[in-house]
């Protein structure tokens, strides 16, 4: 097995030693987990800015996101999905999700205003 050293902040060095004999495999499971891109979490700021009922119900992805899904959704029922793409494709799954729920909570909002 090999053998790093590496120099780390203070409360770094703190969270690394709660984790104990899990390092190895939170270090493994993190450079399998390839980063996405930023902006696909933009409904994070959307919720963030208190948005109203209607903002809500209109809300929808970029453009750009889009065209990206459309894009992952066609090269999988195609089998020509590589792993990091179905990666992205199940996060973009998972905002959608969280999308429906959070329209799906506002419906109440709607109508009451109405």
């Amino acid at each position: 097995m090999l053998k790093i050293t590496i120099e780390l902040p203070e409360e770094l060095s703190e969270q690394l030693a709660s984790v104990g004999d899990r390092l190895p495999e939170l270090l493994a499971l993190s450079l399998q987990q390839p980063p996405l891109p930023a902006h696909i979490y933009h409904i994070l700021n959307f919720i963030a800015s208190n948005p109203t009922p209607e903002e809500i119900a209109a809300f929808r992805p970029t453009l750009e996101m889009q065209e990206r899904l459309r894009t992952l959704i066609e090269r999988s029922k195609n089998a020509e999905v590589t792993e990091q793409e179905r990666i992205e494709l199940d996060e973009y799954e998972r905002i959608e999700h969280l999308v429906i729920m959070l329209k799906a909570g506002n419906l109440k909002n709607l109508t009451s205003i109405s």
